[in-house]
């Protein structure tokens, strides 16, 4: 290399020295942004958030457009305990300081945007967060380095061209990027985000609007008082958020359009995918709804006033009647134009149009070391779980904030040891009170790690359940001796098309019945070993099925069961699970009742030997009484 190489390389080199590093760079200062900031700053690491606007939480200055939030600010449970609390808080991010709380912020069971945007100031302001405002971020891209964390750093350019570098990338953007429709005519389509909010502009119009999400239906809300008829436009059926438990669907607030529609009072909820309808302006400047292949099929240059419609040959065409408005509420996609393409960040697939392809660590599929946060990593949860939201991911933040912990400064998962005796207390502590796995249920688990001869454990909280099989690399911790999950699950019938969510038995009464619940309630899985794949495809060798975590639970309750089992366990098997090897329920002999024994056949964690041997009308001859076990097991050893 001659000398003029040399200069070039030396210049390129200080030029990428001296940028600006962090360790720890975040994208937005939204609430994932700041709850990952908050985390960062309690422990003590290089970080810094970029934010384009000069203020915390900007998505909050302008949406909802009709400011009222969906998220719940229940003020008043009845408990003084701080964790269950959160439960039902779902907009207060998770510090140390009581005083930063939603509940200080608005009196509102559905606040005001206005009240979040507030709140999200002080948090920044009050915990002291590092956000350097009025920095938009318009370019990102990678720099090999195998020096670096991750094999590379990333370099984020801003406005002005100024160049910053980190180790780490998370991505709290949001998702900002309006879903626009593509059809013939859809210039003359309105948005969402730019639409009048006043009632006025609406007076005497007929108003068609395609969506049917909440934004949709909050449109309709504020204009259903003052227009001839509002027609909704979806190529899907309404989802209500009480029916399917998933908070994205249209909440009881905003659905009175479902009044008038049902009520026959004009108003209308229509069927079709979009693509294939076209929107015609006529001469009056009204809009009439066509199909594409009618205009295909027609000289482009005839009158718009002589175009062909379907009511032409179908007078009960339901669009029939034009409209004075067409507005679109098709919701949001993420915004993916800022990364270069060397990130990886999407692959083109048409879910990820709207979410950045991430794993279930939140960790970026294309670049280790970029995280996605937030309203944007809800491609792992979503419509199963509130990792979309506020309530929901700040949890999952944390989760994030502890692996990056582990990777990057070689500190273990939070956990706490406890000996054997209080594993059913500590269970039932958890289940009754923690927010972290009553918001993300099926998604974050707690973990017991039992240690040798199940003579104490280890409880990791709220683990990332499909990152089960990498357990031991991601937290610092081994699992050799057996391990149990606890999570929260929905029946398998909790709602679903023709479903009635209000059934006469929804409401499961007796502890024994328990796991046939359809509401949200505790689950308990136990591994020998951790599995191999996704906790989804690998059968445990034992689950219990508990009951509703609204109400206090009897220690009793979660082990019932095993009492019958592990008599049986001891005929059948070579080892016995550790909660039978320490005897938990010593001197309270064996169960053997028959509403018992049916739990245990009905959720298969034992056989129907009454039927087998024809004696199910005999307590006598229950597999688990003295006189008929021994015969019962000899014969089906093999099946056990």
């Amino acid at each position: 290399m001659g000398p003029s190489g040399l200069l070039l390389a030396l210049g390129l080199h200080l030029a990428v020295c001296s940028r600006p590093h962090r360790d720890y760079c975040v994208l937005g200062a939204g609430p994932a942004g700041l709850q990952m900031a908050a985390l960062l700053q309690r422990a003590g690491r290089d970080y810094e958030v970029f934010e384009r606007e000069s203020a915390p939480g900007s998505f909050f200055t302008r949406y909802p457009r009709h400011r009222k939030l969906i998220s719940i600010n229940k003020r008043y449970t009845g408990k003084a305990n701080a964790e269950f609390n959160l439960r039902h808080d779902w907009n207060s991010l998770l510090s140390d300081d009581p005083h930063l709380l939603f509940r200080h912020y608005s009196q509102a069971y559905f606040p005001d945007a206005s009240d979040m945007v507030h709140y999200l100031g002080d948090f920044a302001k009050h915990l002291g967060l590092h956000v350097r405002y009025n920095t938009n971020i318009t370019h990102v891209t990678l720099d090999k380095d195998p020096q670096a964390w991750n094999g590379h750093y990333f370099i984020l350019t801003d406005q002005n061209g100024q160049a910053y570098r980190c180790s780490v990338l998370l991505v709290a953007t949001g998702l900002s990027v309006p879903k626009l429709v593509d059809f013939p005519g859809s210039e003359h389509v309105e948005g969402y985000e730019s639409v009048s909010v006043d009632p006025k502009d609406f007076v005497g119009q007929n108003v068609l609007i395609l969506g049917r999400g909440n934004s949709a239906f909050e449109t309709a809300e504020n204009i259903l008082g003052v227009t001839n008829f509002v027609h909704m436009l979806s190529r899907s059926r309404v989802r209500l958020s009480w029916a399917t438990h998933y908070v994205g669907d249209v909440r009881a607030i905003n659905n009175g359009l479902l009044d008038t529609y049902q009520l026959k009072s004009l108003d209308g909820l229509l069927e079709s995918d979009l693509e294939y309808l076209a929107l015609v302006k006529d001469s009056k400047g009204k809009f009439h709804i066509t199909l594409k292949f009618f205009l295909e099929e027609n000289n482009s240059s005839q009158s718009v006033d002589s175009f062909p419609l379907p009511e032409d040959d179908n007078d009960n065409f339901a669009m029939r009647v034009a409209y004075d408005r067409v507005i679109r509420c098709l919701g949001w996609k993420f915004d993916f134009s800022i990364f270069n393409q060397s990130l990886r960040l999407s692959s083109g697939t048409e879910f990820s149009k709207k979410y950045p392809l991430i794993r279930a660590s939140y960790e970026s599929k294309g670049s280790r070391g970029l995280f996605v946060l937030g309203t944007a990593s809800h491609s792992v949860d979503y419509r199963k779980s509130a990792g979309g939201f506020i309530h929901g991911f700040r949890y999952t933040v944390r989760a994030v904030h502890r692996l990056l912990e582990h990777r990057h400064h070689g500190i273990d998962w939070p956990f706490t040891e406890y000996p054997i005796t209080q594993l059913t207390s500590s269970i039932i502590r958890r289940v009754n009170e923690a927010s972290g796995l009553y918001q993300m249920f099926s998604v974050l688990a707690d973990i017991i790690l039992l240690k040798e001869n199940a003579t104490a454990f280890e409880y990791l909280e709220e683990f990332p359940m499909q990152m089960l099989a990498q357990l031991e690399s991601l937290t610092g911790r081994t699992a050799r001796h057996g391990l149990f999950i606890i999570n929260m699950e929905y029946g398998k019938n909790f709602s679903g098309p023709e479903k009635d969510v209000f059934y006469y038995d929804r409401s499961v009464a007796h502890i024994e019945d328990a796991w046939r619940s359809n509401f949200l309630h505790p689950v308990i899985y136990y591994y020998r070993h951790l599995p191999t794949g996704e906790l989804t495809s690998t059968l445990p060798e034992l689950s219990l099925l508990v009951g509703s975590p609204s109400r206090t639970t009897s220690p009793d309750t979660f082990f019932c069961l095993c009492i019958e089992s592990c008599f049986l366990f001891t005929f059948t098997r070579q080892k016995l699970p550790p909660f039978c090897q320490q005897g938990y329920l010593k001197m309270q002999g064996l169960s053997s009742t028959k509403s018992l024994w049916q739990h245990g056949v009905e959720s298969r964690l034992l056989q129907d030997y009454t039927a087998m041997e024809d004696s199910s009308s005999r307590l006598g001859d229950h597999p688990s009484a003295p006189g008929s076990l021994t015969q019962t097991l000899d014969s089906n050893k093999e099946e056990l």
